[in-house]
């Protein structure tokens, strides 16, 4: 589940303008390298939308079925905000909907089923437990 967080406008090439989604994932646990200690943090995507300002902000707090994937792009640079380091990223965070996160792990286990029939001289036959 992710929820709308905020909006932002962004500019078209031909200089109108739309508004953009801010969703954010759930509160993740992650462990700090440099530390070993936790702390909490949640992946956030922008998506694009036909909406105008005024359904963006009613928006506002909305869950919507899906969740937030690391996604491998072009190379582009990016300024940390906190420290102003520039960094080189080779990923971005976007949306993906309930529908493509549930549908790959049921295809892979319907092709996988015939490995999932059990094999039945393993169980007992008369409900006796029998050590082998």
């Amino acid at each position: 589940m992710v929820r709308i967080i905020n909006y932002k406008e962004r500019n078209k090439e031909d200089g109108t303008s739309f508004f953009v989604l801010e969703l954010q994932g759930g509160i993740e646990m992650i462990q700090s390298k440099e530390t070993g200690n936790f702390y909490a943090t949640a992946k956030k995507a922008f998506i694009p939308s036909t909406f105008d300002e005024q359904t963006c902000v009613a928006l506002i707090g909305t869950d919507m079925p899906g969740s937030i994937s690391k996604e491998e792009c072009e190379p582009f640079d990016y300024v940390v905000k906190e420290t102003g380091e520039e960094i080189t990223m080779y990923h971005r965070w976007v949306y993906v909907s309930e529908e493509k996160v549930i549908s790959k792990p049921l295809n892979s286990a319907i092709n996988s089923q015939k490995n999932l029939e059990p094999e039945l001289k393993q169980f007992s036959q008369n409900g006796i437990l029998e050590h082998a």
